[in-house]
């Protein structure tokens, strides 16, 4: 498999075709190591574990709350996320990120953290206290990417999100017959992740400062922590502005253009070009 990352941190054609070929593309260097370190800083205190005392790490998984202190914001405000922002989403077609959500910090830990499925991040009905019911709809209504933000080193052992690549197309498939109301979480967990299975599996890896942008239908998720060190990553969404179209005769942005080539097959790559 090719080398998902790049040195550049300027999004090319290539990345661009990358992103709506494989469902996202790694970003190295997308907000600075300073930045994760005092970002790093507030998430340890909240934890209520010390650093330097691993005998304080009793737990899997800590799910912090959100964040929207300095650095977090500074983190997902970079030029360089904005530019790529830009180049996926479309220029003025997305909302600036005033929120890192929520952290689930995983540590060393020998248990199942419970929370281990695959899915695809849901992007509206949250009015409903039943998050399984929360909804995703062909049309992306609500996000327009899925970001993994690494507030920490993240090697093979440290619990990164595991990704299917190419798995957005499928999700893109059996999204459309349900049109504008979407189907629930509960609805897509009954055996239509497992249709994603045949895909090639990815691991989030990657320095502090790293960030994974990922079509809002890529199937994703969490696994055990076997490394040394805890993991800080943010799974937050980017918000859109204006709501997805999939019948834009220009200007389609890379996300639409995945989308409708999911739905329309190989004819449709004849005539889209990653804009």
């Amino acid at each position: 498999m090719s080398n998902h990352g790049h040195d550049a941190r300027k999004l090319d054609d290539a990345h661009v075709e990358q992103f709506i070929e494989q469902g996202f593309v790694k970003l190295e260097g997308a907000f600075p190591r300073e930045t994760a370190g005092r970002a790093r800083a507030l998430l340890w205190n909240d934890t209520g574990c010390d650093p330097d005392d691993p005998s304080t790490w009793r737990q899997p998984v800590i799910r912090l709350g959100m964040y929207t202190q300095e650095p977090f914001v500074s983190a997902a405000n970079t030029a360089v996320l904005h530019a790529a922002f830009d180049r996926l989403v479309g220029a003025r077609r997305w909302q600036r990120c005033m929120s890192m959500g929520t952290f689930p910090v995983r540590f060393p830990s020998p248990d199942d953290p419970g929370d281990a499925g695959w899915h695809v991040d849901a992007s509206f009905g949250y009015e409903d206290p039943d998050f399984m019911s929360w909804r995703v709809n062909v049309g992306s209504k609500g996000r327009a990417l899925l970001m993994l933000f690494l507030f920490s080193d993240v090697g093979t052992e440290d619990a990164p999100t595991r990704i299917r690549v190419g798995s957005h197309v499928d999700i893109a498939r059996v999204l459309a017959p349900a049109g504008d109301e979407g189907l629930t979480l509960r609805e897509l967990a009954v055996n239509r992740f497992d249709e994603t299975a045949h895909r090639d599996e990815v691991l989030a890896t990657g320095e502090a400062g790293t960030v994974y942008l990922c079509h809002p239908f890529l199937v994703h998720s969490a696994q055990p922590h076997r490394g040394t060190q805890p993991r800080f990553m943010a799974q937050p969404p980017l918000l859109p502005s204006t709501p997805l179209r999939l019948d834009r005769e220009h200007d389609s942005s890379a996300v639409e253009i995945a989308i409708r080539r999911a739905l329309l097959g190989p004819p449709a790559r004849e005539r889209d070009a990653a804009r």
